[in-house]
């Protein structure tokens, strides 16, 4: 039976974390679907259980996130794909809710669904829960519209789609290395209407091994070639062009990059400077280092 949904697993150098992954996405309560997992060029060859309903593909040489995706998607045999992290796990709703919110939609064709996503720690303390739009009608600009209070558009992981949606709109940009969902969702979101199911289906987990988006550098290098790219979009949306270049100075000023932290600050307040004032009065003492 062909499946009617791939759940995609990219993974690198992750064999612990990757069996609780695929696991997730095999205990479903919607059987017909197919686990993909492309292992990104790992130390080791990933050696999982054999299971009917999945399938490993392994790369000789590393393409990165963006590109093992872009494998999986194009070898998915699933109508609908979604695509799960290597470190997070499903909830066993994900794929049965997902597809019924799809099936319900009056928005215009193709429709995509986001879900809640809560962050969880080593130990399974929830320390973060987000949910979703409610709607994001097709012809919009994702993130950079308006949002509703107590929703949030870092659940972006959480899509379920049509593979062929993905792929009319060009895949995954290789390019990136970092912010591929961000910069994947700002040419989605144009061809492809999204609905937000108000219920966390996806578990982000934190642990103290490598993330990419814990590389300030490529975060840096991704930062300036998504507007690069995007540039219509962000400047026809001034507000939250400025409140997105203010999060990733805050984020900079984290990582203790100061002086990136400063320009960022200083792009953001001529950028669109009533959207960040108000902010910017209550982090000084976080963004500006001390002088003394």
């Amino acid at each position: 039976m062909t499946p009617q949904l791939t759940v995609i697993i990219p993974t690198y150098n992750r064999p612990q974390l990757l069996k609780l992954a695929v696991d997730s996405a095999l205990n479903q309560t919607f059987q017909n679907l197919e686990v993909l997992v492309v292992d990104d060029a790992s130390d080791e060859p990933v050696n999982l259980p054999e299971e009917p309903r999945l399938r490993v593909i392994r790369l000789e040489r590393s393409r990165g996130g963006a590109g093992a995706r872009n494998v999986g998607t194009e070898a998915a045999q699933g109508r609908w794909i979604t695509y799960l992290d290597d470190d997070d796990s499903l909830l066993p709703h994900m794929v049965e809710r997902s597809l019924a919110a799809i099936a319900h939609s009056s928005l215009p064709a193709p429709v995509g669904v986001l879900s809640g996503l809560e962050k969880v720690s080593q130990t399974g303390d929830i320390l973060d829960t987000r949910l979703p739009p409610d709607h994001c009608p097709k012809g919009g600009d994702f993130f950079l519209e308006p949002l509703q209070s107590g929703r949030s558009y870092l659940t972006k992981q959480t899509l379920v789609v049509e593979r062929d949606v993905i792929l009319s709109i060009g895949g995954w940009d290789e390019s990136f290395r970092s912010r591929v969902h961000s910069e994947l969702f700002l040419r989605l979101n144009p061809a492809c209407s999204l609905i937000g199911i108000p219920q966390v289906a996806y578990r982000l987990r934190s642990h103290a091994g490598p993330r990419v988006s814990d590389n300030m550098t490529l975060r840096q290098e991704s930062f300036e070639r998504l507007i690069d790219k995007h540039r219509t979009a962000f400047e026809s949306h001034p507000r939250q062009f400025a409140l997105f270049t203010y999060q990733h100075a805050r984020t900079l000023k984290r990582q203790s990059q100061n002086k990136a932290a400063l320009q960022a600050v200083a792009l953001a307040l001529r950028i669109h400077p009533p959207a960040i004032t108000r902010n910017l009065f209550q982090d000084v003492p976080k963004l500006f280092p001390s002088f003394d």
